[in-house]
């Protein structure tokens, strides 16, 4: 039997917001949440995301919220979230299915000048919706009380271990009532938030709509072998993109801030609508690109995992992976940002020959395979010539830090030898010669700028040429 939201015991004013927002039946999440925040249970919420856990808490506390009054500087309720884009997120659901209220609404995220922050604070504030470091910044400058706190609510509490907010957290938790409703909302649930939750949430009621870890059954998930170079990645992630079917729009994820902007500056060079995101752009910067990238202006978003976790943009057909996320879990994020709301996904992993063991992780993870497009490699022995430049294999790893651990008394490379030998033989009571500029100090800038145009690794040691101070003689040839 079908639930509809009508029955769930909301408010008059928040259903009627929920169905001018077009929507008439909760997801199962919402359907089995609500009714116990209701009830003013503390609650764990664990399902994967894209299932409207948001919605679960939003609706329920705007209707336990139309009784009392807030006071300056003491909310009612406070929202924990670990970036500013969910926080914002959160707080563009309270503005459109608490229409019908007569709330107030504070924001308290990095990147916003604290005079107007404190305004709100000083008017009142019924839900306050705050990052950890920010609103300890305001604690600390005695601009907020804690002490009429009847809600918290935890969000996305697995990206706050990740992030180590948890130190935060802890401290945030013994600052507010202990008799106080406590809501922890997640997509996975580490031993570490377990842990968490015994401590600071008293007989909680667990709802869990999906398999931990696990991926939606309506995204099309693919692995790609790819040559081991940035050039040839970028290369590969074009051509996937303009082979794609039904491409309405893109999240490209990397690993790291640096290749972000790369991504992003290559796709544009080569005609794409592409834009960047990451956490070192400044607010404004960051909500313009989401902004351009909801309303359809922008194509393709190139992104580290700052938007990986709850950011809710429901029609992206395809998720890109530049690199394989070294942690399995950031894995069922990602492509969780394609599929949403019962849509279709299209999620590709490019794959190098050095990411095998990231990909065996993720298979563990999810507990399903992923389909190779193409034939399956065989990544655990990869041949050295398919290793990324400046990539050694692991027994030659151990080799050289065994090397270095003996310091002088390791053996001389061969080309060390070879200069070596091609040097003139010091003689001890002859005075030294002096030094003359190194006739290749040009050649080996020239190669070094070379290398960070290409984005390539530099070359650890002396590379394919010997260095000046093995040619230079330390004295005058007898005579």
């Amino acid at each position: 039997m079908t639930v509809q939201f009508s029955e769930l015991g909301l408010g008059d004013k928040v259903t009627d917001a929920v169905t001018a927002a077009g929507y008439t039946q909760p997801t199962e999440i919402q359907a089995q949440a609500i009714p116990h925040v209701l009830q003013k249970q503390d609650l764990i919420g664990i399902a994967q995301t894209g299932t409207g856990k948001t919605a679960s808490f939003v609706l329920p506390m705007l209707t336990l919220l139309e009784k009392g009054r807030a006071r300056a500087r003491m909310p009612r309720t406070l929202i924990l979230e670990p970036t500013r884009e969910l926080a914002a997120q959160v707080h563009e659901n309270f503005e459109k299915y608490g229409k019908n209220h007569r709330l107030t609404v504070a924001l308290l995220i990095g990147g916003v000048s604290f005079e107007e922050q404190n305004k709100k604070l000083d008017r009142g504030a019924d839900v306050l919706i705050a990052t950890p470091g920010r609103m300890l910044d305001h604690f600390e400058r005695g601009r907020l009380l804690l002490t009429g706190v009847d809600i918290l609510v935890i969000d996305e509490a697995d990206r706050m271990l990740d992030m180590g907010f948890i130190p935060d957290i802890e401290r945030i938790c013994s600052l507010l009532p202990a008799r106080r409703q406590t809501l922890f909302f997640s997509a996975t649930m580490p031993p570490e938030i377990r842990k968490l939750t015994e401590r600071f949430l008293r007989d909680p009621v667990q709802v869990e709509v999906a398999r931990q870890n696990s991926t939606a059954d309506n995204i099309d998930q693919k692995l790609l072998k790819v040559g081991a170079t940035p050039k040839e990645k970028r290369a590969a992630l074009r051509d996937q993109i303009r082979a794609a079917k039904e491409l309405q729009n893109a999240i490209v994820f990397c690993n790291r801030k640096r290749d972000v902007a790369t991504v992003a500056r290559s796709l544009e060079r080569h005609g794409f609508n592409a834009g960047a995101l990451h956490g070192d752009m400044d607010q404004k910067s960051r909500m313009d690109t989401l902004d351009r990238f909801r309303t359809g202006s922008l194509a393709i978003l190139v992104a580290s995992d700052v938007a990986a976790r709850g950011l809710d943009i429901p029609a992206v057909s395809h998720v890109y992976n530049f690199d394989v996320p070294t942690h399995a879990e950031d894995y069922v994020h990602r492509i969780g940002r394609t599929g949403r709301a019962g849509r279709s996904g299209s999620a590709i992993t490019l794959v190098v020959p050095s990411e095998g063991k990231y990909v065996d992780a993720i298979v563990k993870l999810i507990q399903r395979p992923i389909d190779w497009a193409g034939a399956a490699p065989a990544f655990q022995d990869a041949p050295a010539a398919e290793r990324s430049e400046g990539e050694t294999a692991p027994e030659e790893r151990k080799k050289s830090t065994r090397s270095r651990g003996r310091g002088r008394r390791s053996e001389a490379s061969p080309r060390q030898q070879q200069a070596a030998a091609a040097a003139p033989a010091p003689v001890a009571e002859a005075p030294p010669q002096a030094e003359t500029p190194p006739a290749n100090q040009n050649t080996r800038k020239q190669r070094q700028r070379q290398e960070q145009a290409d984005d390539g690794p530099s070359s650890f040691g002396p590379g394919a040429h010997v260095p000046a101070f093995l040619l230079r003689s330390t004295g005058r040839q007898a005579s």
